[in-house]
């Protein structure tokens, strides 16, 4: 009777809340769940109480993808923007803590100090001097009329102030973290204090496995203990067989066959073998493989033909022939003799549209040509007078070199991005000789100063096709996995019609939500979406089309925000569990008031360790045990300790000598070390705080998942 008095105390807030809600439905079916969950839908996630919402997520994440280009993918752009927020946040909120503040005058000053907006030449003066008003006027202009400009200078402006906030909080923590004299000796000592002693030591290995056990409720009491180290991401994980698209020995058989056909002319069109247009030939027959006009030497030549070639004559053919991937036919267009590479020097002398002009660039191209011609007659028999005016000429990387070109190589001569004619030129020309060319560059008087390595090479063009599987292939490929995808819509389980197929199935563990890559079939982030949508439970499976064939999957198993689950576990603490278990049986029998007596009860025997350190915590015979060496550091000489566990076993020891080093001047070196030690650990400190936030990652619902 109570509730009902209530709820009719709240009639009308009631009728108008669901009339609200019915409202929004009738307009958008979906919109109740948003009426309902509004915050949710437009957060991304909070950190401290702060909320990161969709429209800030998304503006960042824009501004950041169009300042890094392609070079990143969605999602590894999506970490580096939620990590940039959410320490854009955490530092805002320690200073605002210390009552400290990053203004628009220091953001300001930041910019005015910035080397690339005071080498940028729209804000230097006539007398090449940065000059602010300049940058003023610049910005003044873009937030009236120009918007994407005035948005890019914001965001850069917005980050600016972000590497302000951290620097200033790290100036401020690492102002506190220096480190004393005493701090300075104290260390020395502790690293270099040398310990003599004699131990019984027992091996964990000493007790059988068999007298241990280790059940899932102790896993689970030891995960609850230790939750900061099982905590753990959703996750998912998958089963998958791989349908891979690869060409059959018919499709290669065929693809072969055409390749000859198209050696011989045939109905009057002319073949590979006798075609005078290599570039028509290419593109008429849909080469996979570029026509290329460079020269080979034989160690770069397929070996499948390379005796043959070097043996051959202009015009002869070679192939068809199978070479990585593809099926070749090769044909020598030219036998030559050239160098492996050419030392030379050059005058350029651009003109109005050639390449090497710039903005002072007045001559034209029969002007530059008249130019060349008259240098050219200065300085074919003068080298000095040579170098001198190409000092003066030049605007290229052999300025103030005396026109000094260098060893250029025969590939980067003859490669797509170097002219022809130069090309021709260097490697065409007696050594000695200077001439005047026209390249793309401009008018060149050139020099060949040098040479080496001259050898036979050939001008070999090779078309190609793909060895690809063909379009009948592919179709098959296909429905063997709508095949055994239906095997599995009809009930059958999925390792079981792995088995009835003979394929082979392979798996996916921890797929985190934001992940990308699934190991074994590599960027398929269609797949980890659909395994983390909560509508696809544990044993739902679907088709994937993938870049060369295709994938079919199942999740066989979810795991979510929390701890660890026991079995996930079990491998990290049961052997922890066991070498507790095995230290109490073991503690039991180490009985008796020496290590003799505890010796001869543990069947063990008494071993000596002299000059250990606490920089190198090693126990002769044993092994890596800073825990135990840390308790000798410690302990008090000539006193028996006993049941110390360590890494391996457990021990027994008594300390039979402390040594000291030897006193220095002074501890300043080692202060500073710790000091510089951690003024370095401003990340350390960050991770601390950042582990103290309350931190809520809510992108999977960003990205539809959730």
């Amino acid at each position: 009777m109570a509730i009902l008095s209530k709820i009719r105390e709240r009639s009308m807030a009631l009728i108008l809340v669901i009339g609200l809600a019915l409202f929004a439905f009738v307009l958008d079916p979906s919109s109740i769940q948003d009426f309902f969950n509004s915050t949710k839908v437009n957060t991304v996630g909070e950190v401290g109480g702060e909320v990161i919402s969709r429209k800030d997520f998304s503006e960042a994440l824009e501004a950041y993808k169009a300042q890094v280009g392609n070079g990143l993918t969605d999602m590894q752009a999506s970490k580096i923007v939620w990590d940039n927020l959410v320490r854009e946040k955490i530092y805002k909120t320690q200073l605002s803590a210390a009552g400290i503040s990053v203004g628009e005058n220091d953001v300001w000053s930041a910019l005015l100090e910035n080397q690339s907006v005071k080498t940028n030449p729209q804000f230097l003066n006539a007398a090449g001097l940065f000059d602010e008003n300049k940058l003023k006027e610049f910005l003044a202009l873009a937030k009236s009329d120009d918007p994407a400009t005035w948005t890019a200078w914001s965001n850069f402006m917005g980050q600016l102030k972000t590497g302000l906030e951290t620097t200033t909080y790290n100036n401020l923590i690492t102002a506190g973290v220096g480190a004393s004299l005493k701090e300075g000796e104290l260390q020395y000592l502790t690293d270099n204090t040398k310990i003599t002693s004699q131990y019984v030591y027992v091996p964990y290995s000493s007790v059988a496995d068999s007298l241990v056990t280790v059940t899932k409720s102790e896993i689970e009491t030891y995960i609850k203990a230790n939750p900061s180290s099982f905590k753990v991401e959703a996750s998912t994980d998958i089963k998958y067989v791989k349908f891979d698209i690869i060409a059959t020995q018919a499709d290669a058989n065929a693809i072969e066959k055409e390749l000859g056909n198209l050696l011989n002319d045939k109905d009057g069109v002319k073949g590979f073998k006798n075609t005078d247009n290599d570039s028509e030939f290419f593109a008429d027959n849909d080469s996979d493989l570029a026509l290329t006009n460079g020269y080979d030497f034989k160690n770069t030549v397929s070996p499948i033909i390379a005796e043959q070639v070097f043996k051959g004559k202009k015009g002869d053919v070679f192939g068809p022939y199978k070479d990585r991937g593809y099926f070749k036919i090769s044909k020598i267009n030219e036998v030559v003799q050239i160098p492996d590479s050419v030392k030379g020097a050059h005058i350029l002398i651009p003109f109005i549209g050639s390449l090497s002009a710039g903005p002072d660039t007045k001559k034209t191209e029969a002007q530059a040509k008249k130019s060349a011609d008259s240098i050219f007659k200065l300085v074919r028999r003068n080298k000095t007078k040579f170098a001198t005016i190409a000092d003066e000429l030049n605007n290229d990387v052999t300025k103030d070199k005396g026109g000094d070109i260098g060893w250029i190589t025969k590939d980067i001569a003859f490669s797509e991005n170097f002219d022809k004619d130069f090309a021709d030129y260097l490697f065409f020309t007696k050594k000695g000789t200077v001439k005047v060319i026209k390249s793309r560059f401009g008018y060149q008087v050139i020099r060949i100063d040098e040479s080496k390595n001259k050898q036979q090479a050939v001008n070999l063009v090779t078309y190609g096709r793909s060895i690809v599987a063909s379009e009948a292939t592919e179709n098959t490929v296909f429905q063997n996995a709508q095949t055994f995808a239906l095997a599995l819509s009809n009930g059958t389980k999925f390792d079981d019609a792995v088995k009835e197929k003979g394929l082979t199935a392979q798996s996916a563990l921890t797929l985190k939500m934001l992940d990308e890559t699934v190991p074994g079939i590599g960027n398929e982030r269609n797949i980890v979406s659909w395994s983390h949508k909560k509508e696809n439970e544990i044993g739902a499976y679907q088709t994937f089309d993938i870049n060369g064939g295709h994938v079919v999957a199942v999740i066989t198993n979810k795991t979510f925000k929390g701890l660890m689950s026991a079995a996930r576990a079990t491998n990290i603490v049961r052997p922890i569990l066991m070498s507790q278990k095995k230290a109490a049986i073991i503690n039991k029998s180490m009985v008796g008031s020496t290590l003799v007596a505890i010796a001869k009860a543990t069947k063990q025997t008494v071993g000596d360790a002299s000059a250990i350190t606490m920089q190198s915590p090693i126990i002769t015979a044993v092994g890596f045990e800073p825990k135990v060496v840390g308790a000798m550091y410690s302990a008090k000489e000539n006193k028996l300790f006993n049941n110390v566990e360590g890494a391996k076993g457990v021990f027994a020891f008594v300390v039979s000598k402390r040594e000291a080093p030897i006193a220095l001047p002074n501890y300043d070196s080692y202060r500073n070390r710790i000091a510089s030690t951690r003024k370095g650990q401003t990340g350390l400190i960050y991770n601390a705080i950042k582990e103290a936030a309350e931190i809520e990652d809510n992108r999977g619902a960003f990205y539809g998942i959730e």
